[in-house]
């Protein structure tokens, strides 16, 4: 099936069905839509990789996370999705795992394929590497990380605001030892986070020596949130409160002291980062700070498609959000 035959069955040139399909907005709604309904009676698929080789590039973004298997990240995931399909452009999806080595090649792959554009967040804080990408003619927005120059794109939240924000809950609830549960410092969002914490005691009048413990652990899953569980008891001297940096350290941190029959809120206050689907549904439903991450991935894919469209007239757009604190079970009634 080609073009030709397609042309024919509508009554247009093949020329008209090649703007159709590649540059709708030139032909008549009327004309389009006979097009359309000829491409459909004929079942005509067309030939990507050529239309990619006159393009230049195809109708395809890619995107590149810290971590799938952080539901947050999925959730942005499900933004862009919805967002490029309704554009009519796919998604290719990378998985960094936080490998600065993985991610450049998921970034060589991307651009074998010739995507339009790509979404990214980054293992670390150079934005020159992405400038090869952008010499080829590949847009890039960053997501969940700020752009450090006026010529980047990017879409974050604002994560010195939502420690401040979680650990001010905790001292209002009358908490003053209390333990905040971080991943990795190298990762950017840990160390905003744990900064936005410090920030929260000192505004309160109070030492961090005092108040504060920083405990990080190698990985930020459920079973890492476990595991500190087991060191806090062992240890025989629970906080009075816990801040996690994320979702599911809160939820293995909740299992293991919920196992060891240890009171949540009674014993231990306890707040979560990212507000996920099954904080509302654990045994004990969890306090946490909401990202609207859904929207991040939204706005991402808006800034990345109107750059590729508009790569002279397009201004770059530094756009953050602010999270917002969500009370549920965790924390309780404050003391």
């Amino acid at each position: 099936m080609t073009i030709k035959e397609v042309a024919q069955r509508a009554g247009v040139s093949p020329g008209t069905v090649s703007n159709a399909l590649n540059r709708p907005e030139l032909v008549a709604p009327a004309t389009r839509e006979r097009v359309e309904e000829a491409i459909r009676e004929l079942g005509f698929v067309r030939h990507g990789s050529a239309s990619t080789l006159r393009a230049g590039h195809s109708r395809t973004i890619g995107l590149s996370v810290m971590d799938i298997g952080n539901p947050f990240f999925t959730d942005v995931a499900a933004g862009v999705e919805e967002t490029a399909s309704a554009l009519g452009y796919a998604v290719i999806l990378g998985n960094s795992a936080g490998s600065l080595e993985k991610e450049e090649r998921n970034l060589h792959v991307l651009a074998e394929q010739r995507v339009r554009g790509v979404l990214i967040t980054p293992s670390d804080d150079d934005p020159a590497r992405f400038d090869r990408l952008r010499e080829r003619g590949i847009s890039v927005v960053l997501v969940d990380h700020p752009a450090h120059r006026p010529d980047q794109c990017s879409v974050t939240v604002n994560g010195e605001g939502g420690g401040q924000m979680a650990t001010s809950h905790l001292l209002e609830r009358g908490s003053r030892r209390i333990c905040h549960l971080t991943g990795p410092l190298t990762i950017r969002q840990c160390r905003e986070r744990a900064t936005g914490a410090r920030r929260a005691v000192l505004a309160a009048g109070l030492d961090p020596a005092d108040v504060l413990e920083v405990v990080a652990m190698p990985a930020m899953t459920a079973r890492a949130g476990q595991v500190a569980a087991e060191r806090m008891l062992a240890a025989g001297r629970l906080p009075e409160a816990v801040f996690c940096a994320n979702d599911l350290l809160a939820l293995g941190l909740l299992r293991g002291l919920l196992l060891a029959g240890v009171r949540v809120p009674g014993d231990v206050a306890l707040i979560g980062y990212d507000d996920i689907d099954f904080t509302a549904a654990s045994a004990v439903s969890l306090s946490s700070i909401r990202q609207p991450a859904h929207r991040l991935g939204q706005i991402a894919t808006e800034l990345l498609l109107d750059e590729c469209d508009n790569p002279d007239t397009h201004a770059h757009r530094q756009i953050m959000f602010q999270p917002e604190l969500v009370v549920r079970e965790s924390t309780g009634s404050p003391r």
